[in-house]
């Protein structure tokens, strides 16, 4: 399998992975796997996170979800919409 490299984490985001990780007593690959198939529409039912961004309804997701989970998920999709539309950070 191939080893990637991901740069430029911001400290938030990085808090964020090592709790999840820890609430959920993975490693933090696997949060950034779990994320990164989620964000990428590979998870079960191939639903990307953005034809949900203007909706409450999670429901469309296949799964189940507990009321923290959808509440990190509302979170994640908040962050995503205030994001800065430049996809990637500038060259140093």
């Amino acid at each position: 399998m191939p080893v990637l490299v991901i740069r430029h984490i911001d400290n938030l985001m990085a808090q964020r992975i090592k709790a999840l990780a820890k609430e959920r007593q993975w490693s933090i690959n696997d949060v950034v796997l779990y994320a990164l198939r989620h964000g990428l529409g590979m998870a079960a039912g191939n639903v990307f996170a953005e034809t949900l961004r203007d909706s409450d309804d999670l429901t469309i997701l296949s799964g189940q979800w507990d009321a923290e989970e959808k509440a990190a998920f509302q979170e994640a999709i908040q962050a995503l919409s205030v994001a800065p539309s430049d996809p990637l950070a500038p060259h140093r």
